[in-house]
């Protein structure tokens, strides 16, 4: 089943890559595209389970549960779980795209590692799971595994003139794009002691810093991938009006008075 997926996922990408003058980095923004496209509902699931978390932070009972359990996480974790259930919420829906997308990713980066066949075995191997009349292997090889400056089979380090270094401009891209990403979709927290959005808060630490780990060493047509699907991700989120713009700002602290 497995190798059945990574093979579609291949064909999709040569396919794509035959239809765009042979260039594999446009191809696989392409292929995020239609990715992006084929996920919608989950994303506007997404929005409306953040949408309904942000809904719960002006409820009356959860601002009075608040005060009355603030010096017991227990009892309030209990009473926002309750209220969670009665009024339909998800709390970990806006983590449901992103599991969603790890099969592909996965499967994406397996399909780029194949598709990039660097010895002639790896090309035999190659041409068998191109599908039998889809495809024309012979005006497709050799294939252009380069886009910019990058070897979409290898990870992306950039050597820039006077630097004894090099640049990981692509993982850069991931961690940017995937915090604000994160921070665009986090309903604002009720308060201190919301354990839901401490939870969210740390995520949204945590992963641009995972993705950005993967796009400096795995190869950079997989951190495209990554850059790709979130650009094309904040734009979908702007455009349904659902983007959080204010999370951006660093946050105002009121003096108590």
């Amino acid at each position: 089943m497995w190798d059945a997926f990574v093979g579609f996922m291949i064909n999709v990408l040569l396919y794509i890559y035959s239809m765009v003058g042979q260039n594999f980095g446009i191809a696989i923004i392409l292929f995020t595209l239609l990715v992006r496209l084929v996920t919608h509902p989950l994303t506007v699931k997404q929005l409306k389970g953040s949408t309904a978390m942000a809904e719960m932070q002006k409820d009356k009972r959860w601002i009075e549960a608040q005060k009355k359990y603030k010096n017991d996480k227990e009892k309030l974790s209990q009473e926002q779980m309750r209220l969670y259930k009665e009024l339909g919420v998800n709390p970990f829906a806006s983590c449901l795209p992103t599991l969603i997308q790890l099969p592909i990713i996965i499967g994406l980066y397996q399909a780029v590692i194949q598709t990039l066949a660097s010895t002639p075995f790896d090309l035999v191997q190659l041409t068998n799971k191109v599908y039998s009349g889809f495809l024309n292997m012979s005006q497709l090889i050799p294939l252009n595994n380069r886009f910019l400056w990058m070897d979409m089979g290898k990870p992306d380090l950039l050597y820039i003139p006077g630097l004894s270094f090099p640049i990981p401009i692509l993982a850069v891209f991931v961690v940017i794009t995937t915090y604000i990403q994160s921070k665009m979709t986090t309903p604002p927290p009720s308060g201190p002691n919301d354990q839901s959005a401490q939870m969210t808060g740390m995520m949204t630490i945590y992963m641009p810093l995972m993705m950005g780990y993967l796009a400096f060493t795995l190869a950079s047509g997989l951190s495209l991938y990554f850059v790709a699907s979130n650009v094309i991700g904040i734009l979908q989120y702007a455009l349904l009006g659902k983007a959080n713009w204010s999370n951006l700002l660093p946050s105002k602290k009121t003096a108590s008075s």
